[in-house]
C-alpha cells in the first residue's frame, strides 16, 4: 500500500475547551431560536475564528456556539451573522457544503478514527455521515448512516433568498440522541459527568453577488470557478482540512452540581493529550517520510532533529518494517503506553 503525505498543522497545540452543562428548563421545543430559558444554562463559545487560526484575518462575520445535555440528548446551538442568507439543496445528504452551512464534528473516544460528521444549511436541510477513518487515512464516509432521532430547527432573522431584505442573522437549533452518538463511543454507551469528547464547529461561507435578483456565487475570472470559501471554526486547525480530529476541541460533560461558570471558559488539559499530540506529530513525520522514501523508518533522527527532540515531552520508541509502524511512548503517570500506527490510529496499552 502506498501512503500519502500528511501535511503537519502550522499551529500550536492549544485546543479550544468547553464546559457542557446539563440542560436544566426543558423539554426543548425547537424553533431554532436560541432567545429562550432552554439556553440559558449555557455560556457562549469563543468566537469562530479561520480555519488556520492566526496566519488568517479574522471572519469578517460573528458566528458563535452554546453546547447542552441530558440523559437523552446532546443540543447545540449556532448564531451566525449574516446579511446574505441564502440556501439552494432541499434533499437530504446532499453535499450542503455547497451551500453557506453550519457543521459539527465529534469524535467520542479521541482515535481519530470512526467519528461523525454532520452539516446544515439555511433551509434546514442536514447531511450527516459516519467516518471510518480521516480522508488521509483512507477513510471511507459512510453516508447512509444517519442520526436517528435527530432534531433540527433553524431560524431566521431576515429572509431567505432575498437580497434586499434586512438580513441580520441565522441560528440553528439541534437534539443529536445519545443512542445514535454512542454507536462509537468508549463502552458503546453515552458520556458520563467529568468525560470529554472531542468536538469541533464549522461555517463554511461562501462570496456572492446579486445576479436578476437572487444570490449567486462570485466566480474568479482567472480560474473561472466560485472563488474558494471561507472556512470559520470554534478550535482552529492550522490546515484548510477538517478531518484532524486530534486538534479538535475538548467538551467535558458536566454533572449537576457545575456552577455557573464553564463553558468558553473551558478547562486544563490533562498531560496525556500532550503526549498523544507529540505521538501526532511523529505519525505526521512517518507519512511524509514515506511519501519521499518509499518506506517508514525506526530512526527517530530521521524524523526530529537533536534541537528538536529537546522541546519534545515524550522520549519515543519507534519501530517500522516497510510499510507499517509503530510509534510508543509511556502516559503522564507512567502506568501505561500510548501507541500510533501508520493509519493515524492511536490508542492505549497497560505498561
Amino acid at each position: 500500500m502506498n501512503f500519502s503525505e500528511v501535511p503537519e498543522p502550522v499551529i500550536e497545540f492549544a485546543p479550544k475547551t468547553y464546559v457542557c452543562k446539563r440542560a436544566v428548563a426543558g423539554p426543548l421545543v425547537l424553533d431554532g431560536r436560541i432567545d429562550k430559558p432552554f439556553w440559558d444554562a449555557a455560556a457562549w463559545t469563543d468566537d469562530f475564528v479561520d480555519i488556520e487560526g492566526d496566519l488568517r484575518p479574522k471572519p469578517r462575520k460573528r458566528t458563535r456556539a452554546k453546547m447542552l445535555w441530558d440523559d437523552e440528548h446532546f443540543y447545540v446551538a449556532a448564531e451566525m451573522e449574516e446579511d446574505e442568507i441564502w440556501g439552494t439543496l432541499t434533499e437530504r445528504d446532499s453535499v450542503i457544503f455547497h451551500d453557506n452551512d453550519f457543521e459539527i464534528f465529534i469524535d467520542p473516544d479521541g482515535d481519530s478514527h470512526l467519528y461523525y460528521e454532520f452539516e446544515i444549511n439555511a433551509l434546514n436541510t442536514v447531511w450527516d455521515l459516519l467516518l471510518v477513518k480521516p480522508y488521509r487515512d483512507g477513510g471511507p464516509p459512510v453516508n447512509g448512516w444517519d442520526i436517528r432521532g435527530l432534531r433540527t430547527a433553524v431560524y431566521i432573522d431576515g429572509e431567505l433568498n432575498h437580497p434586499a431584505a434586512k438580513n441580520r442573522l441565522w441560528s440553528v437549533e439541534i437534539a443529536m440522541p445519545w443512542a445514535s452518538l454512542r454507536e462509537c463511543a468508549p463502552e458503546g454507551r453515552p458520556p458520563v459527568p467529568g468525560e470529554f469528547w472531542r468536538v469541533n464547529f464549522s461555517r463554511v461561507e461562501w462570496q456572492v453577488e446579486v445576479q436578476d435578483g437572487r444570490y449567486v456565487k462570485q466566480v474568479n475570472p482567472a480560474t473561472g470557478n466560485p472563488y474558494p470559501e471561507d472556512n470559520w471554526v470554534w478550535s482552529p486547525q492550522g490546515i484548510v482540512n477538517m478531518h484532524y480530529p486530534e486538534l479538535w476541541g475538548y467538551v467535558v460533560f458536566a454533572d449537576e452540581s457545575a456552577d455557573a461558570g464553564g463553558g468558553s471558559a473551558g478547562f486544563p488539559l490533562p498531560q496525556d493529550e500532550y503526549v498523544k499530540w507529540e505521538l501526532r506529530r511523529l505519525y505526521y513525520r512517518q507519512r511524509s517520510y514515506y511519501a519521499r522514501c518509499g518506506r517508514f523508518t525506526a530512526e527517530l533522527a530521521e524524523l526530529v532533529t537533536a534541537e528538536e527532540m529537546n522541546t519534545f515531552r515524550i522520549r519515543p520508541k519507534v519501530e517500522a518494517a516497510g510499510g507499517r509502524f509503530e510509534i510508543s511512548a509511556t502516559t503522564s503517570d507512567g502506568n501505561g503506553i500510548f501507541m500510533i500506527r501508520e493509519d493515524g490510529k492511536l490508542w492505549k496499552e497497560r505498561s
